[in-house]
C-alpha cells in the first residue's frame, strides 16, 4: 500500500484527499498535514472569543459557479447541495457585479463546513478524535529524496517517509521548502513559479451581543468609496440563518492596495485604521464585544501559472506534484479543476 502525504488541508488538498480515497481506496493510505490548528485554509470559518455570537468566515465568503465548469463540476456542487453544504446565495448584497450565468452559493454552517465535508469523505479516521490521517500543526519545512520515497521533516522536528507528495500551499512556501525541492525544479518551473502573484489583505470580525442591532438591511456591501475597506458582510445574514440567542458577526476585509500597503505591519497596529474606517462607513455601529484581525498574505492568486496546468510535477518518481489555485484560478472551480488534474497524475504513478 502507498503512503501519501497532502501538505495542506485547504480546499485542493481536502479535495485531492477525497478523490484519491474514492478513486484508489485499498491501494494508498492517505496522510494531510497542515500548519494551521484546524482546516480551512483560506476558507476557513472562525469561531468567536464568546460563545453567544455568531462564527465568521474571515476568507473566501461565497462559492460562484461559472458557466466555463457548470457540466463538467456539475456532480461536486450536487454532492455539496445535497448534503445541504451549500445553499443558493439569497441575501441582499449591495454592489455586487454578477456575471451572467454564474450561480452564487452560501455556506448555512461556514465556508470551512466545505473543507470538513470533503475531509470527512476521504476515510473513516479523518476529523475522529483519534485524529488516525489528519495533523494539524505539522509545519513542513523540508523533503529529501531517499531512493523510492520521500523523507518529509517538520519544523517542530522528526520526519516521516512517504511514497509520494502533495504539496497544495502558496507558492511562495513551495519555493522555501528546504531539502532537495529546489535543485529538481528546472529553470522554467522556476521561472513559473517565481511569476505567480498573489494579492494581500487584512480581515477583520467583529462580534457583537444578542441584543446588537444594525441600522441596515443588506447582507454583505461592495465599497466603493473607500481606499482601506473593500468588503462588509454581516454573517448570520450572509448565511440566512437566524439564530436566537446568538448576536450577529461582522467581517471586514481591506482593499488589495490597503493590504499591500501596510503588509509588513503588524496586525494589531493595523486594526484600529480598518475600524476607524468602518465607522466612518457605517455610523451608529454597536460596540463589538470582542475583535479578531487576520493578515491573509496569500489572499487571492493574481497571476497564476501560465496556461493553468492545474498541476506541475517536479519529480516522478517517487512523485512530487504541486497543486493549488495558483496553478488554474484562484475560486472554487479553479481548486477542482487543480485536484482532478493531480488526481491524473497521482493514479498514473501510483
Amino acid at each position: 500500500m502507498s503512503r501519501v502525504l497532502i501538505v495542506g488541508a485547504g480546499l485542493t488538498g481536502s479535495l485531492c484527499a477525497c478523490l484519491l480515497r474514492r478513486e484508489l481506496q485499498s491501494k494508498v493510505q492517505i496522510v494531510v498535514w497542515d500548519k494551521a490548528r484546524g482546516a480551512g485554509g483560506r476558507m476557513s470559518t472562525s469561531r468567536p472569543p464568546d460563545v453567544s455570537s455568531h462564527s465568521v468566515d474571515l476568507g473566501a465568503q461565497y462559492i460562484t459557479a461559472t458557466p466555463a465548469y457548470a457540466q463538467s463540476h456539475h456532480s461536486f456542487y450536487s454532492e455539496l447541495l445535497s448534503a445541504g453544504v451549500l445553499q443558493p446565495l439569497s441575501c441582499q448584497i449591495e454592489g455586487l457585479r454578477q456575471q451572467d450565468d454564474s450561480k452564487n452559493y452560501m455556506t448555512p454552517l461556514g465556508m470551512g463546513s466545505v473543507v470538513k465535508h470533503f475531509l470527512s469523505e476521504s476515510g473513516e479516521h479523518f476529523l475522529s478524535e483519534s485524529g488516525a490521517d489528519l495533523f494539524f500543526e505539522h509545519h513542513v519545512t523540508a523533503l529529501y529524496r531517499r531512493g523510492a520515497s520521500w523523507e518529509v521533516e517538520k519544523k517542530a522536528g522528526g520526519s516521516e517517509t512517504f511514497d509520494a507528495v502533495v504539496l497544495t500551499m502558496p507558492v511562495a512556501q513551495i519555493l522555501q521548502l528546504q531539502g532537495d525541492v529546489g535543485q529538481l525544479l528546472s529553470v522554467q518551473q522556476k521561472q513559473q513559479l517565481d511569476g505567480v502573484v498573489y494579492s494581500s489583505r487584512f480581515a477583520v470580525a467583529l462580534f457583537f451581543s444578542p441584543d446588537a442591532a444594525f441600522s441596515f438591511s443588506w447582507g454583505a456591501r461592495y465599497v466603493s468609496d473607500s481606499r482601506c475597506i473593500c468588503y462588509i458582510a454581516v454573517d448570520s445574514r450572509k448565511r440566512n440563518k437566524d439564530s436566537p440567542g446568538l448576536g450577529p458577526s461582522l467581517v471586514v476585509h481591506t482593499s488589495v492596495p490597503f493590504g499591500l500597503e501596510h503588509l509588513e505591519r503588524d496586525k494589531e497596529d493595523v486594526q484600529p485604521i480598518i475600524l476607524q474606517e468602518l465607522h466612518r462607513l457605517l455610523p451608529g455601529l454597536p460596540e463589538p464585544i470582542s475583535t479578531k484581525c487576520h493578515k491573509w498574505r496569500y489572499s487571492q492568486v493574481l497571476t497564476s501559472v501560465p496556461d493553468c496546468p492545474g498541476h506541475m510535477i517536479v519529480l516522478d518518481q517517487p512523485l512530487l506534484v504541486c497543486g493549488g489555485d495558483a496553478f488554474c484560478h484562484s475560486n472554487f472551480d479553479g481548486c477542482v479543476e487543480s485536484a482532478l488534474s493531480m488526481l491524473s497524475a497521482l493514479k498514473a504513478s501510483l
